[in-house]
């Protein structure tokens, strides 16, 4: 085993030790909010393969309860946040993803949530991969139907739904360390195969000196 051999080795396991930690996991939003108090509208969407590059713009649609028609209430792009209808001025918040325009994570907080706030939500990712030769966009969409009550009730939903999210990440962190210890038991291998390597090759040198000094013995005798 060569030394370029064991770099591209531990190259290939920090790729994937650094996919890893950008795990994504799509969990439903609550869909229960307690007048006066603040609340999430959750709204995730994966990439399917995480190595390609890609960016996104997020655009965030209500419906009122009671209406037919969506209005389009709050946008997000690499310009920042832009709040569209008057009814959620200086009570909305990006609570989605902060370090890249690659946007998988599209929450947004709503403050001081009133009666008037149920109804329908719709987040629309609208996504670009970017390949080797071509570009590929698509639209994904995400409903919350929200419901607004007096007092909180948590329901069986919300509990799967922060259990299933818990279970998730314990094993997406499992699965990291078992391949972390692969990785490095592997790069440990090949670098005690490197050493035998060259313990034989220096073995092979002393060897081959030792016969060619005989030989000289010899033709002088």
């Amino acid at each position: 085993m060569t030394p370029i051999h064991m770099l591209l080795i531990f190259l290939s396991c920090t790729l994937f030790v650094h996919q890893c930690h950008g795990a994504c996991a799509e969990v439903d939003s609550d869909t229960e909010a307690v007048a006066g108090k603040g609340f999430k509208l959750g709204c995730i969407s994966c990439k399917r393969r995480s190595e390609v590059k890609a960016t996104a713009t997020v655009e965030w649609y209500f419906q009122a309860e009671g209406e037919v028609d969506f209005v389009q209430i709050y946008t997000y792009n690499e310009g920042g946040a832009s709040i569209e209808n008057e009814h959620f001025v200086d009570r909305l918040d990006w609570n989605g993803s902060k370090t890249s325009n690659d946007i998988q994570d599209a929450s947004i907080y709503l403050l001081n949530v009133t009666f008037n706030d149920s109804g329908t939500y719709r987040c629309f990712f609208n996504r670009i991969l970017s390949f080797d030769n071509y570009e590929y966009t698509t639209v994904i969409s995400k409903v919350v139907r929200l419901t607004v009550v007096a007092k909180a009730t948590r329901g069986t939903a919300s509990i799967v739904s922060e259990v299933m999210m818990y279970v998730s990440i314990i094993g997406l962190q499992v699965w990291l360390l078992i391949e972390m210890i692969y990785c490095y038991r592997k790069i440990a291998a090949a670098g005690e195969e490197a050493l035998r390597e060259a313990a034989n090759a220096e073995y092979l040198a002393i060897a081959s000196e030792s016969k060619d000094n005989c030989a000289g013995v010899q033709v002088g005798e």
